[in-house]
């Protein structure tokens, strides 16, 4: 069995940049959102390691709620459209939302929970992502926040993954196309 790092074909983001970055998030949101409270709402399981550590970096009171959603199962591109697994629990109405995402590609996911939370009647809504994919949208949507554009390639890492694997690594990277199939685990 491989180590997780050997799978990568090319690193597109490495660990410093997602820190210095996450910095910078952290100081524009916290600019933005001076004097006020904010609700974050993870899009889980991708988003969790980007937004444990963004809301490190957030210097406002922040509350947090998770939803969970899937389209993906174990293939590289969406398989369905995004399907609501876990609701969130926090009432919104009134409240100022940060909605977070691990990436943003066709759209499809953050624009139907960020419909989801519309409906909850917040004070505001905006989104984040890690990153966005230089990819057509199936849906015209484009987040408030971002980490990093990348190039229309399939990449796991930093809360990413592949079949539920190497959402551990600290880094972005292109998974080897030859793993992309979906391999046999051993």
């Amino acid at each position: 069995m491989s180590a997780p790092l050997d799978d990568i074909d090319k690193i597109l983001v490495d660990e410093a940049s997602i820190k210095r970055r996450l910095k910078e998030l952290g100081d524009q949101i916290t600019e933005d959102y001076r004097d006020r409270e904010l609700a974050v709402i993870a899009i889980i399981n991708g988003a969790v390691i980007f937004v444990a550590d963004l809301i490190r970096e957030i210097g406002r009171p922040v509350q947090l709620d998770c939803i969970r959603v899937s389209s993906y199962r174990d293939e590289t591109h969406p398989v369905r459209k995004p399907e609501i697994i876990d609701r969130i629990r926090l009432d919104l109405q009134g409240v100022d939302v940060l909605l977070i995402d691990d990436i943003l590609d066709t759209g499809n996911t953050l624009s139907k929970v960020a419909r989801l939370v519309e409906d909850m009647d917040p004070a505001s809504l905006k989104t984040c992502v890690l990153l966005d994919k230089q990819t057509p949208r199936t849906v015209d949507f484009e987040a408030d926040y971002v980490g990093f554009e990348i190039p229309d390639e399939f990449v796991v890492g930093y809360g990413l993954d592949f079949a539920e694997r190497y959402r551990q690594l600290p880094c972005i990277g292109v998974l080897k196309p030859e793993l992309q199939n979906p391999p046999e685990w051993a």
